[in-house]
Order: structure tokens, then C-alpha cells, then sequence
């Protein structure tokens, strides 16, 4: 379990899965979601949250993991722009120790 900043004061955390981090790499929910400026901001935020709605709407099969990722992380209350862009943080940290091969 990760615990990530969901505001720049540090009043307000989120903690993620190993599982939601997988969910995010299995579906790509990352891939292409920020423009060329690099920015996170709360229209990315919506974008992510249309992505993932429209994924469940399509699935034939079994969402549920898409539906823990949203109830744990990306609809939780505390989730702003601030909180996806530490989220992404975690996430290529997480993806990045993965694709390093242990001895």
C-alpha cells in the first residue's frame, strides 16, 4: 500500500493499491492523458475519469477492477489535480521498479 499527497499543504493523502497501480498499467489509463505542455490539471483529471467510465460502459467482462481503482482513487474526494499528478509520480516509480529485473 502507497500513500500519496493529494493536496501541495500535505493536509489530505490517498492510499493506493499495488492492484490499482496494476489496473493503471493493464488498461494504459495513463497513455496519452496529458497534452504536450506537461500539465496536470483538473480537465485532465475529468479526461481520466470519462476514459475509465467509458471503458466500463464497453466491458463485456468483469470490471471490477476499474471500480475499485474508481471508489479507492480517482472519484475518493480528495482526488484533485494535485493528488493525479502525484499519482502519476507513483505510478512511473512503481512501473519502473517492475521492469527492473531482480536478482
Amino acid at each position: 500500500m502507497y500513500t500519496i499527497q493529494a493536496n501541495p499543504s500535505g493536509t489530505r493523502s490517498l492510499e493506493v493499491s499495488e492492484e490499482n497501480l496494476a489496473t493503471i498499467e493493464k488498461y494504459g489509463l495513463f497513455r496519452h492523458l496529458i497534452d504536450s505542455n506537461g500539465i496536470v490539471d483538473e480537465d485532465i483529471l475529468e479526461k481520466l475519469r470519462l476514459n475509465i467510465r467509458s471503458l466500463i460502459a464497453v466491458q463485456e467482462e468483469d470490471s471490477k477492477d476499474l471500480l475499485d481503482l474508481c471508489i479507492d482513487v480517482i472519484y475518493h474526494n480528495n482526488m484533485k489535480a494535485f493528488g493525479l499528478q502525484q499519482l502519476i509520480k507513483l505510478y512511473l516509480q512503481w512501473l519502473s521498479q517492475q521492469e527492473t529485473p531482480e536478482e
